[in-house]
Protein backbone atom coordinates (compact mmCIF):
# COMPACT_ATOMS: atom_id res chain seq x y z
CA UNK A 1 0.00 0.00 0.00
CA UNK A 2 1.34 3.34 -1.13
CA UNK A 3 0.87 6.59 0.54
CA UNK A 4 -0.93 9.26 -1.21
CA UNK A 5 1.41 11.47 -3.28
CA UNK A 6 0.09 14.49 -1.49
CA UNK A 7 2.37 17.43 -0.50
CA UNK A 8 2.96 18.32 3.42
CA UNK A 9 1.24 21.41 4.30
CA UNK A 10 3.21 24.92 4.00
CA UNK A 11 5.38 25.51 7.21
CA UNK A 12 4.11 28.76 7.09
CA UNK A 13 1.03 27.12 8.34
CA UNK A 14 2.07 24.82 10.74
CA UNK A 15 5.16 25.72 12.10
CA UNK A 16 4.07 27.74 15.05
CA UNK A 17 1.45 24.72 15.95
CA UNK A 18 4.42 22.29 15.85
CA UNK A 19 6.81 24.34 17.81
CA UNK A 20 4.12 25.36 20.39
CA UNK A 21 3.34 21.43 21.04
CA UNK A 22 7.47 20.62 20.65
CA UNK A 23 8.05 23.08 23.41
CA UNK A 24 4.94 22.11 26.02
CA UNK A 25 6.72 18.10 25.22
CA UNK A 26 10.56 19.63 25.54
CA UNK A 27 9.07 21.55 28.75
CA UNK A 28 10.33 24.65 27.12
CA UNK A 29 7.62 26.93 28.69
CA UNK A 30 8.71 26.01 32.52
CA UNK A 31 12.35 26.97 31.05
CA UNK A 32 11.37 29.97 30.11
CA UNK A 33 10.17 31.45 32.95
CA UNK A 34 13.60 30.28 34.55
CA UNK A 35 15.52 32.37 32.21
CA UNK A 36 15.35 35.71 33.84
CA UNK A 37 16.97 34.12 36.73
CA UNK A 38 19.42 31.79 35.23
CA UNK A 39 20.64 34.77 32.79
CA UNK A 40 19.71 38.17 34.96
CA UNK A 41 20.73 41.32 33.04
CA UNK A 42 21.79 39.31 30.12
CA UNK A 43 18.24 37.66 29.41
CA UNK A 44 16.66 38.51 26.10
CA UNK A 45 13.47 40.83 27.30
CA UNK A 46 9.94 40.52 25.53
CA UNK A 47 8.42 37.34 23.71
CA UNK A 48 10.11 36.58 20.20
CA UNK A 49 8.58 34.91 17.13
CA UNK A 50 9.86 31.52 16.79
CA UNK A 51 12.77 31.95 14.10
CA UNK A 52 14.36 35.28 15.63
CA UNK A 53 17.42 35.57 17.54
CA UNK A 54 18.10 36.85 21.09
CA UNK A 55 20.76 39.46 21.50
CA UNK A 56 23.54 37.69 23.39
CA UNK A 57 25.22 39.62 26.63
CA UNK A 58 27.73 41.52 27.13
CA UNK A 59 31.45 40.06 28.91
CA UNK A 60 34.92 40.19 29.10
CA UNK A 61 37.29 37.13 30.08
CA UNK A 62 39.88 38.94 31.48
CA UNK A 63 43.39 36.56 32.74
CA UNK A 64 44.07 32.78 32.16
CA UNK A 65 45.52 31.18 28.36
CA UNK A 66 43.37 31.29 25.50
CA UNK A 67 43.64 28.18 22.82
CA UNK A 68 42.87 28.60 19.29
CA UNK A 69 42.48 24.95 18.67
CA UNK A 70 42.76 26.12 14.71
CA UNK A 71 46.58 26.93 14.81
CA UNK A 72 47.18 25.60 18.33
CA UNK A 73 48.01 28.86 19.36
CA UNK A 74 48.35 29.16 22.93
CA UNK A 75 48.25 33.28 24.30
CA UNK A 76 48.69 33.46 27.96
CA UNK A 77 47.64 36.72 30.17
CA UNK A 78 44.27 36.74 27.85
CA UNK A 79 41.50 38.55 27.30
CA UNK A 80 38.13 37.92 24.80
CA UNK A 81 36.04 40.57 24.42
CA UNK A 82 31.91 39.58 23.86
CA UNK A 83 29.84 42.10 22.68
CA UNK A 84 26.20 40.89 21.61
CA UNK A 85 27.20 37.84 22.09
CA UNK A 86 30.03 38.10 19.50
CA UNK A 87 33.91 38.01 20.33
CA UNK A 88 34.27 41.45 19.22
CA UNK A 89 38.30 40.55 20.13
CA UNK A 90 40.48 38.54 21.59
CA UNK A 91 44.31 38.51 22.33
CA UNK A 92 47.01 38.94 24.89
CA UNK A 93 46.41 41.80 27.55
CA UNK A 94 47.61 44.88 27.11
CA UNK A 95 47.28 44.36 22.76
CA UNK A 96 43.28 44.08 23.30
CA UNK A 97 41.18 47.19 24.41
CA UNK A 98 39.01 46.21 27.02
CA UNK A 99 35.47 48.93 26.71
CA UNK A 100 34.38 50.28 30.27
CA UNK A 101 31.07 49.25 32.50
CA UNK A 102 31.35 45.98 30.99
CA UNK A 103 31.00 42.70 33.00
CA UNK A 104 34.11 41.16 33.64
CA UNK A 105 35.01 37.00 34.19
CA UNK A 106 37.96 36.87 36.22
CA UNK A 107 39.80 33.70 34.04
CA UNK A 108 43.65 33.76 36.56
CA UNK A 109 44.35 30.66 36.29
CA UNK A 110 42.28 29.20 34.05
CA UNK A 111 42.40 27.57 29.96
CA UNK A 112 40.02 29.21 28.03
CA UNK A 113 39.33 27.19 24.40
CA UNK A 114 36.08 27.95 22.53
CA UNK A 115 32.72 26.11 23.66
CA UNK A 116 32.64 22.35 22.82
CA UNK A 117 30.58 20.81 19.99
CA UNK A 118 28.52 17.45 20.07
CA UNK A 119 28.00 16.63 16.96
CA UNK A 120 25.44 13.76 17.75
CA UNK A 121 23.36 14.09 20.45
CA UNK A 122 19.09 13.38 21.46
CA UNK A 123 17.87 16.71 22.91
CA UNK A 124 14.37 15.69 24.00
CA UNK A 125 13.92 18.45 27.12
CA UNK A 126 15.16 21.30 28.48
CA UNK A 127 16.48 20.24 31.53
CA UNK A 128 18.88 17.80 28.73
CA UNK A 129 19.37 21.23 26.87
CA UNK A 130 20.97 23.48 29.88
CA UNK A 131 22.43 20.11 31.18
CA UNK A 132 24.41 20.03 27.94
CA UNK A 133 25.46 23.32 28.04
CA UNK A 134 26.90 23.24 31.63
CA UNK A 135 28.68 20.28 30.85
CA UNK A 136 30.46 22.29 27.60
CA UNK A 137 28.54 21.39 24.77
CA UNK A 138 27.46 25.33 23.33
CA UNK A 139 26.84 24.22 20.15
CA UNK A 140 25.58 20.54 18.84
CA UNK A 141 23.48 18.88 15.93
CA UNK A 142 20.55 15.96 16.91
CA UNK A 143 20.40 12.71 16.14
CA UNK A 144 16.70 13.14 15.94
CA UNK A 145 14.09 13.33 18.56
CA UNK A 146 10.60 11.55 18.59
CA UNK A 147 8.26 14.46 18.46
CA UNK A 148 10.00 17.82 17.14
CA UNK A 149 11.18 18.18 20.75
CA UNK A 150 14.73 19.20 19.11
CA UNK A 151 13.53 22.04 17.01
CA UNK A 152 11.46 23.14 20.01
CA UNK A 153 15.34 22.98 21.72
CA UNK A 154 17.20 24.75 19.31
CA UNK A 155 13.97 27.53 19.38
CA UNK A 156 14.80 27.98 23.21
CA UNK A 157 18.80 28.66 22.57
CA UNK A 158 17.91 30.87 20.25
CA UNK A 159 15.94 33.41 22.26
CA UNK A 160 17.83 32.07 25.78
CA UNK A 161 21.41 31.22 24.84
CA UNK A 162 22.42 30.10 28.10
CA UNK A 163 20.10 27.46 28.49
CA UNK A 164 20.57 25.35 25.57
CA UNK A 165 23.29 24.83 23.01
CA UNK A 166 23.13 26.35 19.14
CA UNK A 167 21.46 23.39 17.93
CA UNK A 168 20.96 21.62 14.61
CA UNK A 169 17.71 19.64 14.39
CA UNK A 170 17.01 16.38 12.86
CA UNK A 171 13.33 16.46 13.69
CA UNK A 172 12.24 12.55 13.71
CA UNK A 173 14.18 9.68 12.55
CA UNK A 174 13.63 8.22 9.12
CA UNK A 175 13.64 4.44 9.99
CA UNK A 176 11.04 1.37 8.92
CA UNK A 177 9.07 1.84 11.96
CA UNK A 178 7.67 4.79 12.69
CA UNK A 179 6.17 3.23 15.71
CA UNK A 180 4.36 6.53 17.92
CA UNK A 181 6.58 9.08 16.13
CA UNK A 182 3.74 8.54 13.42
CA UNK A 183 1.39 10.98 15.90
CA UNK A 184 4.23 13.78 15.86
CA UNK A 185 2.86 15.18 13.22
CA UNK A 186 -0.84 14.96 10.94
CA UNK A 187 1.16 14.02 7.62
CA UNK A 188 2.88 11.43 9.32
CA UNK A 189 -0.37 9.22 10.02
CA UNK A 190 -1.28 7.87 6.53
CA UNK A 191 2.25 5.83 6.94
CA UNK A 192 1.06 3.85 9.68
CA UNK A 193 -1.27 1.70 7.65
CA UNK A 194 1.76 0.56 5.69
CA UNK A 195 2.63 -3.39 6.39
CA UNK A 196 6.37 -3.23 5.49
CA UNK A 197 6.54 0.06 7.19
CA UNK A 198 8.85 3.23 5.83
CA UNK A 199 10.56 1.73 2.67
CA UNK A 200 8.96 2.96 -0.37
CA UNK A 201 10.49 5.69 -2.25
CA UNK A 202 7.15 7.72 -1.72
CA UNK A 203 7.09 6.95 2.04
CA UNK A 204 10.81 7.90 2.55
CA UNK A 205 9.99 11.14 0.46
CA UNK A 206 7.28 12.11 2.69
CA UNK A 207 9.13 11.29 6.02
CA UNK A 208 12.09 13.97 4.82
CA UNK A 209 9.41 16.40 3.09
CA UNK A 210 7.37 16.50 6.78
CA UNK A 211 10.98 16.80 8.39
CA UNK A 212 11.78 19.59 6.14
CA UNK A 213 8.17 21.37 6.11
CA UNK A 214 8.57 21.58 9.85
CA UNK A 215 12.14 23.06 9.84
CA UNK A 216 15.05 20.37 10.51
CA UNK A 217 18.12 21.43 9.95
CA UNK A 218 19.57 17.79 8.97
CA UNK A 219 17.81 14.99 8.05
CA UNK A 220 19.04 11.45 10.13
CA UNK A 221 18.10 8.16 8.75
CA UNK A 222 19.52 4.27 9.39
CA UNK A 223 21.29 1.51 7.14
CA UNK A 224 21.46 -0.89 10.31
CA UNK A 225 19.41 -2.20 13.18
CA UNK A 226 20.48 -0.42 16.64
CA UNK A 227 23.40 -1.26 18.85
CA UNK A 228 21.89 -0.46 21.99
CA UNK A 229 19.00 -3.29 21.85
CA UNK A 230 19.61 -6.76 23.03
CA UNK A 231 17.14 -8.01 20.55
CA UNK A 232 18.12 -6.61 17.65
CA UNK A 233 21.54 -7.22 15.32
CA UNK A 234 23.21 -4.08 14.44
CA UNK A 235 24.79 -5.82 11.77
CA UNK A 236 21.37 -6.09 10.03
CA UNK A 237 21.01 -3.92 6.73
CA UNK A 238 17.69 -2.21 7.07
CA UNK A 239 17.74 -0.36 3.57
CA UNK A 240 19.53 -0.43 0.65
CA UNK A 241 22.01 1.82 -1.06
CA UNK A 242 18.55 2.61 -3.30
CA UNK A 243 16.64 3.63 -0.59
CA UNK A 244 19.13 5.39 1.05
CA UNK A 245 20.30 7.36 -1.99
CA UNK A 246 15.98 8.49 -2.04
CA UNK A 247 16.57 9.89 1.07
CA UNK A 248 19.75 12.01 0.16
CA UNK A 249 17.86 12.85 -2.56
CA UNK A 250 14.87 14.26 -0.89
CA UNK A 251 17.12 16.54 1.67
CA UNK A 252 19.29 17.66 -1.14
CA UNK A 253 16.71 19.44 -3.12
CA UNK A 254 16.44 21.22 -0.31
CA UNK A 255 20.04 21.80 0.44
CA UNK A 256 19.94 19.66 3.23
CA UNK A 257 22.32 16.81 4.27
CA UNK A 258 22.35 13.20 5.71
CA UNK A 259 23.59 11.74 8.73
CA UNK A 260 23.24 7.93 8.85
CA UNK A 261 22.99 5.41 11.51
CA UNK A 262 25.39 2.19 10.45
CA UNK A 263 27.77 -0.41 11.97
CA UNK A 264 28.22 -3.25 9.29
CA UNK A 265 30.91 -2.27 6.45
CA UNK A 266 28.61 -3.31 3.92
CA UNK A 267 25.74 -1.07 5.54
CA UNK A 268 28.26 1.76 5.83
CA UNK A 269 29.72 1.51 2.31
CA UNK A 270 26.23 1.58 0.69
CA UNK A 271 25.66 4.70 3.22
CA UNK A 272 28.53 6.86 1.42
CA UNK A 273 27.57 5.56 -1.99
CA UNK A 274 24.45 7.34 -1.20
CA UNK A 275 25.89 10.62 -0.75
CA UNK A 276 25.39 10.93 3.18
CA UNK A 277 26.97 13.97 4.84
CA UNK A 278 28.04 11.80 7.76
CA UNK A 279 28.86 8.37 9.18
CA UNK A 280 27.39 7.96 12.60
CA UNK A 281 28.40 5.20 14.86
CA UNK A 282 30.56 3.09 11.79
CA UNK A 283 32.25 0.25 14.08
CA UNK A 284 33.00 -2.16 11.33
CA UNK A 285 33.79 0.73 8.40
CA UNK A 286 36.44 -0.96 6.21
CA UNK A 287 39.14 0.92 4.48
CA UNK A 288 37.28 0.62 0.97
CA UNK A 289 34.77 2.68 3.00
CA UNK A 290 37.25 4.99 4.37
CA UNK A 291 38.93 5.73 1.22
CA UNK A 292 35.45 6.67 -0.49
CA UNK A 293 34.61 8.88 2.23
CA UNK A 294 38.07 10.77 2.25
CA UNK A 295 37.45 11.42 -1.76
CA UNK A 296 33.83 12.44 -1.13
CA UNK A 297 34.43 14.64 2.27
CA UNK A 298 32.27 12.02 4.14
CA UNK A 299 32.36 12.90 7.83
CA UNK A 300 32.93 10.17 10.45
CA UNK A 301 31.47 10.86 14.13
CA UNK A 302 32.12 7.65 15.79
CA UNK A 303 30.92 8.32 19.40
CA UNK A 304 32.55 6.37 21.22
CA UNK A 305 30.94 7.37 24.43
CA UNK A 306 28.14 5.76 23.49
CA UNK A 307 29.68 2.36 22.34
CA UNK A 308 32.28 2.00 25.79
CA UNK A 309 28.63 2.59 27.63
CA UNK A 310 27.69 -0.75 26.19
CA UNK A 311 30.63 -2.19 28.41
CA UNK A 312 29.19 -0.78 30.82
CA UNK A 313 25.47 -2.27 30.67
CA UNK A 314 24.19 -4.71 32.87
CA UNK A 315 22.57 -6.47 30.11
CA UNK A 316 25.06 -9.57 29.19
CA UNK A 317 24.40 -9.06 25.57
CA UNK A 318 25.00 -5.23 25.56
CA UNK A 319 28.09 -5.50 27.58
CA UNK A 320 29.36 -7.96 24.70
CA UNK A 321 28.72 -5.66 22.07
CA UNK A 322 30.37 -3.00 23.78
CA UNK A 323 33.70 -4.74 24.74
CA UNK A 324 34.21 -6.48 21.29
CA UNK A 325 32.85 -3.14 19.31
CA UNK A 326 34.92 -0.50 21.14
CA UNK A 327 38.24 -1.74 20.11
CA UNK A 328 37.67 -2.05 16.37
CA UNK A 329 35.79 1.17 16.65
CA UNK A 330 38.56 2.88 18.26
CA UNK A 331 41.12 1.33 15.33
CA UNK A 332 38.43 2.37 12.75
CA UNK A 333 39.25 6.31 13.74
CA UNK A 334 42.81 6.04 13.86
CA UNK A 335 42.53 4.70 10.17
CA UNK A 336 40.10 7.22 9.27
CA UNK A 337 42.11 10.15 10.76
CA UNK A 338 45.26 9.15 9.18
CA UNK A 339 43.93 8.64 5.77
CA UNK A 340 42.35 12.06 6.06
CA UNK A 341 38.85 11.29 6.58
CA UNK A 342 37.25 14.53 8.55
CA UNK A 343 36.01 13.46 11.99
CA UNK A 344 33.68 14.78 14.48
CA UNK A 345 32.49 14.26 18.22
CA UNK A 346 29.49 12.87 19.11
CA UNK A 347 28.02 11.60 22.85
CA UNK A 348 25.03 10.22 21.28
CA UNK A 349 23.30 10.87 24.74
CA UNK A 350 20.05 10.32 25.14
CA UNK A 351 17.18 9.35 27.84
CA UNK A 352 17.32 12.10 30.15
CA UNK A 353 21.29 11.36 30.63
CA UNK A 354 24.04 13.94 29.08
CA UNK A 355 27.81 12.67 28.96
CA UNK A 356 30.08 15.59 28.77
CA UNK A 357 31.31 16.11 25.89
CA UNK A 358 34.68 16.12 26.67
CA UNK A 359 34.54 12.46 27.33
CA UNK A 360 34.24 11.86 23.81
CA UNK A 361 37.50 14.15 22.94
CA UNK A 362 39.38 11.83 25.13
CA UNK A 363 38.05 8.71 23.78
CA UNK A 364 39.17 9.95 20.46
CA UNK A 365 42.61 10.40 21.84
CA UNK A 366 42.52 7.25 23.17
CA UNK A 367 42.23 6.17 20.06
CA UNK A 368 45.22 7.52 18.58
CA UNK A 369 44.79 11.84 18.10
CA UNK A 370 47.19 13.55 19.88
CA UNK A 371 45.25 15.86 22.31
CA UNK A 372 45.21 18.83 19.72
CA UNK A 373 43.27 16.87 16.83
CA UNK A 374 41.31 15.12 19.50
CA UNK A 375 40.48 18.68 20.60
CA UNK A 376 39.55 19.92 17.05
CA UNK A 377 36.61 17.05 16.55
CA UNK A 378 34.43 18.92 19.16
CA UNK A 379 35.75 22.19 17.70
CA UNK A 380 36.90 23.13 14.11
CA UNK A 381 36.10 19.77 12.84
CA UNK A 382 32.77 19.63 14.04
CA UNK A 383 31.81 23.31 13.27
CA UNK A 384 32.64 22.68 9.38
CA UNK A 385 30.28 19.42 9.62
CA UNK A 386 27.54 21.78 11.24
CA UNK A 387 28.09 24.44 8.62
CA UNK A 388 29.60 26.76 11.53
CA UNK A 389 32.78 27.33 11.01
CA UNK A 390 32.33 31.05 10.98
CA UNK A 391 30.24 30.92 14.17
CA UNK A 392 31.58 28.01 16.30
CA UNK A 393 34.66 26.07 17.38
CA UNK A 394 37.35 29.22 17.80
CA UNK A 395 37.77 32.60 20.15
CA UNK A 396 38.51 34.79 17.13
CA UNK A 397 36.71 38.28 16.25
CA UNK A 398 33.27 37.47 14.42
CA UNK A 399 33.02 34.54 16.06
CA UNK A 400 30.21 33.66 18.83
CA UNK A 401 31.23 34.68 22.50
CA UNK A 402 31.16 30.28 23.57
CA UNK A 403 33.86 29.43 25.57
CA UNK A 404 35.18 27.20 28.72
CA UNK A 405 36.82 27.85 31.57
CA UNK A 406 38.82 24.91 32.52
CA UNK A 407 40.52 24.29 35.76
CA UNK A 408 44.50 22.94 34.00
CA UNK A 409 45.72 22.67 30.53
CA UNK A 410 43.88 20.20 27.81
CA UNK A 411 46.57 19.73 25.94
CA UNK A 412 48.49 17.52 28.65
CA UNK A 413 45.23 16.68 30.46
CA UNK A 414 41.94 15.86 28.44
CA UNK A 415 40.03 15.52 31.69
CA UNK A 416 39.72 18.73 32.32
CA UNK A 417 37.78 19.32 29.47
CA UNK A 418 34.91 16.71 30.99
CA UNK A 419 34.98 19.57 34.45
CA UNK A 420 34.67 22.89 33.06
CA UNK A 421 34.79 25.74 35.74
CA UNK A 422 32.48 27.95 34.36
CA UNK A 423 30.78 27.95 30.69
CA UNK A 424 30.22 31.18 28.51
CA UNK A 425 27.33 30.66 26.12
CA UNK A 426 27.25 33.50 23.12
CA UNK A 427 28.95 36.22 26.52
CA UNK A 428 26.11 34.61 28.75
CA UNK A 429 27.88 32.83 31.65
CA UNK A 430 25.67 29.87 32.45
CA UNK A 431 24.02 29.45 35.59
Amino acid sequence: MCVEATPPPSSKLTRRGILAGAAALAGTMAAAGQATAAVGDHAASGLRAPGTTARGGHLVIRGGTLLDPATGEVTENAVVVIEDGTVRAAGRRGAVAVPQGVEVLDAHGRWIPPGLIDAHIHLSTAAEARDAVRKGATSARSGSTSFYQDIAVRELARHSPALAPRLKAAGVFVTPNLGDTVLADPDLTPLARLKDGVRSAEALRRVVEVNLARGADVIKTRVNERAGLPEQDPLTQVYSREQLAEIVAAARRRGKGVLCHSYSEQGCHDAVMAGIRSLEHGAFVGERTLHEMRRRGTYFTPTLTAIAGLAESSDPVLAERGRTYLPILKRAVLAAHELGVPLAAGTDSSGGVVDPIGGEVELMHSAGLSPLDAIRTATTGAARLLGLTRTAGRLTPGSTGDALLLPGDPLTDLTVLKRPVAVVRAGVPAA
